[in-house]
């Protein structure tokens, strides 16, 4: 039979080697999987890869209440170099004017990232690690006054950030 002593120290000496096993660490998921909450709406923002777009840097969908949907992109301007991001509702697809994309574009504006400290950057592109949350400057009050929100369509107003939720598998 052992002693006290002896069941003492292997029970000790198995949880200080349990507590120097490190921690299994995840692998950062790239922004062109990375999925986005808002918790004030329940909207999400679920990102995909461009397929080697040669001018889209980053697409995704953001779905809002009653299963709206929202297609975006984001595209680098010229000169000063700002990452420009464009939401848009039920656009014709093949070869669309100005007019018409302009008619359906529901949100626009240069996209932020901010990590887990707070610094805030431009969005980068999609092959980067996921920053902890995106910022969408004035994209409440975009998109109520858009024709996606109201009686048919939906009715919570996300708020101006996301928050990473997880990875696309």
């Amino acid at each position: 039979m052992r002693s006290f002593l002896s069941e003492s120290l292997s029970t000790a000496s198995i949880a200080v080697g349990v507590a120097m096993i490190p921690a299994a660490t995840h692998a950062a998921c790239p922004l062109a999987l990375a999925v986005y909450g808002d918790a004030e709406s329940e909207a999400g923002i679920d990102f995909r890869p461009t397929m080697d777009a040669v001018t889209v840097t980053n697409s995704f969908k953001m779905v809002l209440d009653k299963g709206v949907v929202l297609d975006g992109i984001v595209m680098w301007t010229s000169g000063v170099s700002r990452p420009h991001g464009s939401l848009m509702y039920k656009c014709p697809t093949g070869d669309v004017t100005g007019d018409e994309l302009a008619a359906c574009t529901v949100w626009q504006g240069v996209v932020y990232s901010a990590d887990d400290k707070g610094n805030i950057a431009l969005l980068a592109a999609e092959s980067t690690d996921a920053p902890q949350s995106l910022i969408f400057p004035d994209l409440g009050p975009s998109l109520q006054m858009s024709s996606a929100f109201g009686a048919n369509g939906f009715s919570k107003l996300p708020w101006d950030v996301f928050l990473l939720k997880g990875c696309q598998e």
